[in-house]
């Protein structure tokens, strides 16, 4: 674990960064982000096959004999199935859903190996862990405000061309529908984020064998936020909402993501053990 701690570090980026690219394919049909996804997550599935082949001829175990084995091993599948259907299926809505729960089950084994050893590196990875969980979270938090900013920004543009007043600011505001793209935009990375945040929390809380408070206001405000914009995303994409009526749902959205970082932050017990 001492001398792996960097090599496990680097996978879980590579593969976070792969999610993001997969969910982005999937919510806008990006093929440039569809490839990069594609060959970060080889890379993933290169560095687990380097660790089990590893462990299967150099330390003579084979890797589903324990618990901790078995996590990686079945994240290994995972990540190899991704890669056929990726390469030879058109099925992006799985394989995001496919790639989060192998990102899940390798975080659970690289974490458990983690506690483990609770010497050095060991604990050092696990409390990283809480940290990125912390830091992703409040990086989503800033997309989702600067879909609110462009949202903001389409009604007042909104309302001037409707009421035709301030036609000379119009162009310092931008585009009714470059503002709407760009909203959308940022909502589409903030989600991803805030998702792999929370599966780092949870991982964090099984690894450190904290007490994860599941009904902690803390716990159920990123929750709920995080429905909130996933349901923004749903009524973009399969009901066709766009411009004004979105814009004031995204308004709506972020006054819960407030709610949630001001009022819950403070009656939450939770990240203060």
């Amino acid at each position: 674990m001492e001398e792996s701690k960097w090599l496990y570090e680097l996978i879980l980026i590579i593969y976070g960064l792969s999610l993001v690219g997969y969910f982005i394919e999937f919510i806008q049909n990006n093929r440039k982000a569809d490839t990069i996804a594609f060959w970060l997550l080889s890379m993933v599935w290169l560095m687990q096959t380097v660790f089990l082949l590893r462990q299967l001829f150099i330390e003579k175990s084979f890797p589903v004999l324990t618990l901790n084995d078995g996590f990686s091993f079945y994240a290994w599948v995972l990540i190899s199935l991704s890669l056929i259907l990726s390469k030879y299926f058109r099925v992006q809505f799985m394989l995001f859903f496919i790639n989060l729960l192998g990102f899940f089950v390798l975080l659970l084994s690289i974490s458990t190996k983690a506690a483990e050893y609770m010497q050095g590196q060991g604990i050092e990875l696990v409390h990283e862990m809480l940290i990125t969980h912390i830091t992703l979270a409040i990086i989503s938090y800033g997309f989702f405000t600067i879909s609110f900013i462009f949202s903001f920004m389409y009604l007042i543009q909104y309302r001037f061309l409707k009421r035709k007043k301030g036609f000379r600011w119009v162009w310092r505001i931008g585009d009714l529908n470059q503002l709407d793209q760009f909203s959308f935009k940022a909502v589409t990375i903030g989600v991803p984020l805030l998702t792999i945040a929370i599966v780092l929390g949870v991982a964090w809380a099984y690894a450190a064998n904290a007490e994860f408070y599941w009904f902690d206001p803390k716990t159920i405000g990123s929750i709920l936020v995080l429905i909130v914009y996933v349901f923004y995303l749903l009524l973009r994409l399969t009901r066709g909402y766009q411009g004004r009526a979105i814009s004031v749902y995204n308004t709506a959205a972020f006054l819960v993501l407030l709610i949630n970082f001001f009022l819950f932050s403070s009656l939450s017990n939770f990240h203060l053990q």
